[in-house]
């Protein structure tokens, strides 16, 4: 299994730091560690999956870092984040069944009923 497979996010994010570095120096590894608050080396280790994934703060600052969705870090990370965790312990029941309802549509059919749900048209 390569080291993609089992670690997405690492790669994920090395794939992208590594792409702003090629126009910009200061997406090093060192720099951007800095800025998100942890050691180099650890940083170089959750690239290389080798060892826990950051936390969701960590994970918050490196999204903004990399203009990179919060959401789609924090799932890549088998995540969610603390403010969705919320909204689905008011309602556990309904949000679990939509969830499950929704697996299988296409995306523009969630899309759609996002939409829908946001414009008051149903």
């Amino acid at each position: 299994m390569r080291n993609t497979d089992k670690n997405p996010f690492g790669a994920y994010i090395r794939e992208k730091r590594e792409s702003f570095r090629k126009t910009d120096r200061s997406f090093s590894l060192r720099q951007v560690a800095q800025r998100i608050g942890v050691e180099p080396s650890y940083l170089s280790k959750v690239e290389r999956g080798e060892n826990a994934p950051l936390s969701e703060e960590k994970i918050l600052l490196l999204a903004l870092e990399l203009d990179e969705d919060q959401d789609v870090l924090l799932a890549l990370c088998g995540k969610i984040g603390k403010d969705v965790q919320e909204v689905i312990r008011k309602r556990p029941l309904l949000f679990a069944q939509l969830i499950r309802d929704l697996k299988n549509l296409p995306d523009h059919a969630v899309l759609r009923i996002i939409r829908e749900v946001r414009d008051g048209k149903w």
